[in-house]
């Protein structure tokens, strides 16, 4: 298959659109050809193409910051001699200095599934950008690793964040250049756009599910998305963010896994199993204890579980990582009522909300978790009518079929 980079580079057809325009770049590390070469280097070597700035988005446009919250500086290519501008520093939006740099911004990112994940949200903001000062965006596709399936509440209005764009479900099915179209839509964007779409991508087939396994290599899109499993989990695991509990930053497994250091894995998952079993369908749940290099619990031995969905035993479509972890949260707040769960810090440059609440949009999820009364069936009730509206709204933004 290709992706719409690669389709870019090899098609001179499609360029033609672009010639004697300046281009700029939204990349970060993942943003490789199928031969591994960075897209700035294999637009930089088009002759009919003139690329003549670079964006970067959290984490950098080569990936070199680590966490959250830790800005990247612009600078000077030293390969190719032009300005990169950094979305995740001094500034999230890009200044009317950075939009008169260019003519077209091509937008190549992996993203992974996710209305957590920022480059979503960066996304929005160039369009929003590209419209007020009359610029094109072009968005070069790329496959969604976590496939089709919807999952979680959809953001509530006034709950809109870094980590939260618009009022998307926690697991959307739709790739970048799906997302793009959902936007100009429910935006009413006056934007010249497009996307290059993908050749091949087959969203529903084995072994993969929306990632070309055997086919393409994972190059990690942000430090902690490690593989295709930590995009399988992701939506239910980011959660851990808002939490006390590690979610395995500082172990080679990060947000594929959880514990913390007076925590009684088998206990836990006993009462997850007692509540609703059939929430923990498609994949399998491990005991395992780890010690965080950095990060949450740094130095001492956490115990906990790692979700596997990597073997036989993952089903596709049973599998739902947003009622995982929020089945955690509930067994062990049955467990030990005065556990102190929710991590009250400053997240994404939010200091008067509770972290777990931005990441879930609403504080819908926390107060189900924190109510004895409530159960797992109180959750679906409340949850399945946004997945419903969500499925029927993105059939308009489907590229591919």
């Amino acid at each position: 298959m290709k992706f719409g980079i690669d389709r870019l580079v090899e098609e001179p057809e499609l360029r033609k659109p672009l010639a004697g325009r300046r281009l700029a770049l939204l990349a970060h590390p993942a943003s490789v050809t199928h031969d591994l070469v960075h897209s700035l280097d294999a637009l930089s070597a088009l002759t009919d193409l003139r690329l003549v700035a670079a964006f970067g988005p959290q984490h950098g446009l080569r990936g070199d910051k680590q966490d959250n919250m830790v800005e990247s500086p612009d600078f000077n290519d030293p390969v190719h001699g032009i300005p990169i501008f950094s979305l995740y520093g001094e500034v999230r939006r890009p200044t009317a200095a950075m939009m008169d740099a260019f003519d077209v911004l091509l937008v190549d990112l992996q993203d992974v599934g996710c209305r957590i994940y920022t480059f979503i949200t960066t996304l929005r903001y160039v369009l929003e950008a590209a419209a007020q000062y009359r610029k094109a965006v072009w968005i070069l596709d790329r496959p969604n690793p976590a496939g089709r399936p919807v999952e979680g509440l959809r953001l509530r209005p006034g709950w809109e964040s870094f980590v939260g764009a618009g009022p998307l479900p926690m697991r959307h099915g739709l790739t970048l250049g799906e997302l793009a179209h959902w936007f100009v839509q429910t935006l009413h964007l006056d934007v010249e756009y497009q996307v290059i779409t993908m050749d091949g991508w087959q969203a529903t087939s084995a072994p993969g599910y929306g990632w070309p396994l055997g086919e393409r290599t994972w190059v990690n899109p942000s430090p902690n998305a490690s593989n295709l499993w930590m995009a399988r989990c992701y939506a239910g695991t980011v959660m851990l963010e808002g939490t006390t509990l590690s979610e395995g930053r500082g172990t080679t497994r990060p947000l594929e896994l959880f514990g913390a250091p007076d925590l009684s894995p088998r206990a836990l998952l006993a009462k997850m199993q007692s509540l609703a079993p059939h929430w923990l369908r498609g994949c399998r749940l491990r005991e395992c204890w780890f010690e965080p290099t950095f990060h949450k619990h740094v130095g001492k031995l956490c115990a906990g579980l790692q979700i596997h969905v990597e073997d036989p035993s993952y089903h596709h479509e049973q599998f739902r990582p947003w009622r995982v972890m929020a089945l955690a949260f509930k067994a062990l707040r049955a467990l030990r009522p005065d556990f102190a769960l929710w991590r009250d810090f400053p997240y994404e440059y939010e200091r008067d909300r509770l972290a777990i609440d931005l990441i879930n949009g609403s504080p819908l999820l926390r107060e189900w978790v924190d109510d004895p009364a409530a159960t797992p069936a109180d959750l679906d009730t409340l949850t399945a009518p946004d997945e419903a509206s969500w499925l029927s709204e993105r059939e308009a933004v489907l590229l591919y079929r």
